[in-house]
């Protein structure tokens, strides 16, 4: 019997609880010092404003360097070698690379698989993401061999994870980059012209873009500090109004940005955000930020996670704030395996990958399918009923119905070609065997492009069948006047 949808999310939270409990002696109020009196439960930020007119080396002690960073995703590619591959998307304005893990059982492949990013240190003086996300590498490949969670990340998803985006910033101590711009605001808009000039884009915020472009992320979530709560899409509106302003996939939003509070020790008993989650434009519209850009553009599910209220606490606190967050981070790339449709695009005629597109009625937003695999991976809420179409150039669309319950559906569709007398396009849209098949692809090759030669042959062929026929007429005469003798002469009388 299937769990409803609120009872899921009771179960992933009482879990989580469970698992904090059991990691801290089961003294759930035990709280390190820094955390007393609720102060993680959730309190105004201040927006626009530097949480620190100036930070010291004295809060940074403890941190990563950036020098340490990059010894550290380097000493986990030798150290979990056969589960990952480390690379870069780029370098920031000062040079350094903007290094990447990858975690997977095929790292570097492709599979038709969904792929998850997280990145970490948008903001240079928000540096928690960064740590974390070495946590929860670390923990994935200490873990993927005896832990479910892990194993079913490295086994059937691709993990990247880009612990900082803004390496320049966070050694300036400061929000923006060494140009000092802010890199959440650095994106093009949907409601303004923003950023639209190349040439002035920050060289991080470049990286980023072409990352998408080279791979088909399915979803992806940024950490931040400040407050603690999952942001979703719009972030903005179109008359620059403090109001909730949902995208087309709203109530999916909703439901993965509670799986993430959910799973969180305390974040959904926020006495500022309702469960813990927010809407970005009901919180304070940004214009030009990464999340919106990132569904918009690059079809990818993102979220803004603002995991911690202090931006820059003491790193003392670190490994009590991976224990905070670290059920939400991996329940959060699960999930992209247990909501929504999944399948791949086929051409009825070849038996191919066809790389097409995903809509579902009611909803405009399109999903397109890998190139290699035309493996398409549709995040939807469960508990709905949802009419899911696949079309294709060239192709009759095809759509089927679904009743999505609280796990993942897998779907494949099979497309039949259109029929059209154009080139190599001459195809039946009817459903044949495959010995029909082979010979729709002979008559289609056929017709490709040579249609005064087969009118050459069968000039030639009729002309040579004129010929037979006359001289089997004049064989058969010749034979006839063998068989009754020769004619008697027709005599003329005039009498």
């Amino acid at each position: 019997m299937e769990l409803p949808f609120s009872l899921l999310l009771l179960f992933l939270s009482f879990s989580t609880c469970l698992h904090l409990s059991h990691a801290r002696g089961g003294q759930r109020s035990s709280l390190p010092s820094g955390f007393e009196n609720g102060g993680y439960a959730g309190s105004t930020r201040h927006l626009f404003k530097e949480s620190r007119s100036h930070i010291g080396n004295d809060v940074a002690r403890g941190y990563m360097t950036n020098s340490d960073l990059e010894k550290a995703v380097k000493a986990f590619g030798k150290r979990c070698s056969n589960i990952s591959r480390i690379y870069s998307i780029g370098k920031s304005v000062n040079g350094i690379p903007l290094w990447v893990i990858e975690i997977s059982d095929k790292p570097g492949e492709q599979e038709a698989e969904p792929a998850f990013k997280y990145i970490g240190n948008v903001h240079g003086d928000e540096p928690v993401g960064r740590e974390l996300l070495l946590f929860l590498a670390n923990w994935i490949c200490d873990n993927h061999l005896k832990d479910p969670l892990a194993t079913s990340i490295v086994e059937n998803v691709h993990l990247h994870i880009l612990p900082s985006m803004n390496p320049d910033g966070f050694s300036l101590r400061r929000r923006g980059n060494a140009n000092n711009v802010d890199l959440n605001r650095d994106f093009p808009d949907q409601f303004f012209p923003l950023n639209e000039d190349m040439d002035v884009r920050q060289p991080e915020t470049r990286a980023i873009m072409n990352w998408l472009r080279d791979i088909h992320f399915t979803a992806s979530a940024s950490l931040h500090g400040g407050a603690l709560v999952a942001n979703y899409p719009w972030d903005g509106t179109a008359d620059k109004r403090t109001n909730y302003f949902g995208c087309p996939d709203d109530e999916t939003f909703q439901f993965m940005a509670s799986i993430y509070s959910r799973s969180h020790y305390n974040m959904s008993s926020s006495k500022e955000f309702q469960g813990g989650v927010t809407n970005g434009a009901s919180w304070y519209p940004i214009y030009g930020g990464m999340q919106d850009w990132n569904y918009i553009h690059g079809g990818c599910f993102e979220l803004t996670l603002e995991i911690s209220d202090n931006k820059w606490p003491s790193a003392n606190e670190l490994p009590t704030l991976w224990e905070y967050n670290k059920m939400s981070m991996l329940n959060l790339v699960v999930s992209l395996l247990k909501i929504g449709v999944h399948g791949r695009i086929f051409s009825l005629d070849t038996g191919r990958p066809l790389p097409g597109s995903i809509t579902v009625k009611g909803i405009n937003h399109t999903v397109k399918a890998g190139r290699t695999f035309a493996d398409y991976h549709r995040l939807l809420a469960p508990g709905g009923r949802y009419e899911v179409m696949a079309t294709a150039p060239g192709y009759k669309s095809r759509s089927t119905r679904i009743w999505l319950e609280e796990t993942a559906t897998t779907l494949d569709f099979v497309l039949d070609p259109e029929v059209t007398l154009k080139g190599n396009l001459l195809r039946c849209s009817c459903e044949c065997d495959s010995g029909n098949k082979g010979r729709l692809e002979f008559l289609g090759f056929l017709w490709e492009g040579h249609l005064e030669i087969y009118f050459i042959l069968i000039v030639i062929i009729g002309f040579l069948c004129f010929l037979f026929r006359r001289r089997m007429k004049n064989n058969n005469l010749s034979k006839h006047r063998h068989l009754v003798g020769p004619k008697r002469p027709v005599v003329v009388s005039n009498s």
